[in-house]
């Protein structure tokens, strides 16, 4: 197979002279970013817009004399017709894995390879699978196979995800395709939530039968469909070609199928994606104004309904350039806040979507994978340039983005009214894994009651259309099962998240999910030490390594991996998640935790604002000499605590 670069049809180069590439200089300060400080400059060069494309069908080769650096992926996607080879022939081998072309390419259908990594000697292979719900919508049927597909083919449990879906560990190879074509055949479905395309849309979770929240699920549906390859790779490989698509709605095909503005390749059965697909990963979420369910600032593409006063939908407000990745000790990587676009009427979205995906598509750095999200792009080029190409793929000029309320943390954590006469029941699910007594009582509940299930961004499940005479068998038959009322769950728990990490991880450092509930003891025994109140709750968020699943870096209290038994510390998230934390400490061991977190909540309850969170704090006192207090609470732990913090923040204050 041949590839082009530079001159695929769907190319979109800047018109205007004053567009051009600019060398990368370092975080820009956000418009939502409190926590200021001075970067230093780092050289990320991103190359002229000439450089590698999304490729069609084959094409003639532009004459060069030297090849753009490609990685290694991009060339596995390029010789895999189409994300079929040589997966297709791997999954049919008596090994218990695959090779790395393989692994890369099985991605796109929504499973990781893995092993176990508590384990010494031979590895024991075995694969994730992961789930696509635009919205974290779960028919009931669905959740049903779900539960069984963990008894009789993974670990046990059900991990519910901070994407609104599900993950299904410790798939073996030779039950690949009975459990790929399993969930396809019962309203499921893995396609493309991993890969370098479109992964699941984000939505509120919950059920409101308000105009708003249904065009918010609409949307999500929409664009989730909108950027679904269309080469039937996936119904290939798992179910031998047999397709099991619902039917799409008319202005999703008639978006995907325009080419007014050179989005498509038209000759290719990926008329969106190319044999390329996209640099990397790509996320999107819609929400309603207020509702932060859905972290909407650390999406590639952020997209919020807007209404006019009797509350019809009118539009949307879009944010790009979110996006939480990153590398340790590599500083010219970091994470970011997606930053306001512009605003685009409702019957536009879908092309405005298209557009922006085409402009990453085309644009985005496919030569090093550390530096290929968009929010690189943008970072290299200013959310003008970004614009000003955007504006060329989607062929009009963006209107001025609406003015937006406050932003909310919304849990839709216990009972309440769908709007419709039935009820909604959020329950906690600590880290989102089901398992044991809570697997089977949610089993024997859903099927009961015949309960379709949401999952929430926040790793929790809704159950819905529930019958106002079942609430009462339904919480007691729950609170047997441990799963219990949010009032009689710990604070420290309810807002808490991290990612599985070890034992089946590859990138895990350290441990998240097995570590936490552990470190959230000691969080609140150090509250009560400091006299902290029971309801004085931080948002704290582990992660295993950099990567940033559980989105630590939008904590009030972040705990990175960077090494064995030992943790980044981040500071300064907001409980409405609306602004980055910063890094404060390095290297600090798990047995050390208290050293940190004892000085910061003492100084916290002695020196904070009327009503001032634990993220707002620490942010606030990186400028003001109040500061020294914090060493005021004597002993001798503190002394290593205090030089750090002296050498990382005060120096940089203008103390």
């Amino acid at each position: 197979m041949t590839t082009s670069f530079g001159s695929a049809t769907s190319t979109v180069i800047p018109n205007d002279p004053k567009i051009r590439m600019q060398s990368f200089t370092g975080l820009k300060s956000l418009h939502s970013i409190a926590l200021a400080r001075n970067h230093r400059v780092f050289t990320l060069p991103f190359s002229a817009p000439s450089v590698i494309r999304a490729v069609s069908t084959p094409v003639k080769p532009e004459t060069s004399t030297t090849e753009p650096k490609r990685s290694k992926v991009e060339i596995f996607k390029e010789q895999s017709n189409f994300i079929r080879y040589p997966l297709n022939e791997e999954i049919l081998t008596d090994t218990p894995n695959i090779n790395e072309a393989a692994t890369q390419l099985i991605k796109f259908h929504g499973s990781y390879q893995q092993y176990n990594r508590d384990e010494r000697g031979t590895r024991s292979y075995s694969f994730m699978l992961r789930t696509k719900n635009p919205g974290g919508k779960v028919p009931n049927q669905l959740y049903l196979t779900m539960d069984d597909l963990a008894d009789q083919f993974g670990i046990g449990t059900l991990r519910l995800t901070t994407r609104q879906t599900f993950q299904l560990h410790g798939v073996l190879k030779k039950n690949l395709k009975t459990v790929m074509s399993t969930i396809i055949k019962n309203m499921g479905s893995t396609f493309g939530a991993c890969g370098d395309l479109n992964r699941n849309v984000l939505a509120p979770a919950a059920p409101l039968m308000t105009k708003e929240c249904l065009f918010a699920q609409e949307t999500a549906d929409n664009i989730a469909a909108l950027l679904t390859p269309q080469s039937g790779f996936y119904y290939d490989v798992w179910v031998d070609g047999e397709r099991f698509m619902t039917s799409e709605p008319p202005e999703v095909v008639k978006a995907r199928n325009d080419n007014s503005h050179k989005t498509n390749f038209p000759d290719s059965p990926e008329p969106i994606y190319g044999t390329q697909f996209l640099p990397r990963k790509f996320k999107i979420a819609v929400t309603v104004p207020t509702d932060n369910s859905v972290d909407i600032l650390t999406n590639d593409i952020g997209v919020v309904v807007v209404s006019d006063d009797n509350g019809e939908p009118q539009g949307f407000n879009i944010y790009v350039g979110g996006g939480m990745g990153r590398t340790h000790r590599m500083e010219a990587t970091f994470p970011r806040l997606g930053e306001p676009l512009g605003y685009v009427p409702k019957e536009d979205i879908l092309y405005a979507i298209k557009a922006i995906v085409a402009t990453q598509r085309d644009h985005g750095r496919r030569d090093d994978r550390r530096y290929s999200r968009m929010k690189y792009l943008i970072s290299s080029w200013g959310i003008e340039e970004f614009k000003t190409v955007v504006e060329q793929y989607y062929g009009k000029k963006f209107e001025p983005f609406r003015e937006l309320p406050e932003w909310e943390f919304k849990s839709y954590l216990g009972w309440h009214e769908q709007g419709d006469g039935a009820l909604f029941c959020g329950l906690h699910v600590d880290n989102g894994r089901v398992g044991g007594k809570m697997k089977k009582t949610l089993r024997e509940v859903i099927e009961k009651y015949n309960l379709n299930v949401r999952i929430t961004p926040n790793q929790n499940i809704i159950l819905c259309d529930i019958h106002s005479a079942w609430r009462r068998p339904i919480t007691t038959v729950l609170a047997q099962a441990g799963l219990l009322h949010p009032k009689f769950v710990d604070p420290l728990n309810l807002t808490a998240m991290a990612c599985p990490a070890f034992p089946l991880c590859p990138l895990a450092i350290t441990e998240a999910e097995r570590g936490i509930p552990d470190i959230l003891k000691r969080v609140r025994s150090v509250f009560e030490k400091v006299g902290l109140k029971y309801n004085d709750s931080v948002v704290i968020r582990i992660t295993g390594c950099p990567n940033g699943c559980a989105r630590p870096y939008m904590a009030e209290l972040g705990l990175v991996g960077d090494g064995p038994n030992s943790y980044q510390i981040w500071l300064g998230g907001t409980p409405n998640q609306t602004q980055l934390a910063r890094s404060f400490m390095d290297k600090v061991k798990v047995q050390d935790l208290e050293n940190v977190f004892e000085p910061l909540f003492y100084y916290w309850k002695q020196k904070r604002q009327p009503k001032e969170s634990f993220g707002d704090f620490t942010a606030r006192i990186v400028s003001t000499r109040t500061t020294i207090i914090l060493f005021r609470h004597n002993s001798r732990k503190v002394f290593y605590f205090l030089c750090q913090f002296l050498s990382i923040f005060l120096c940089e204050s203008h103390l």
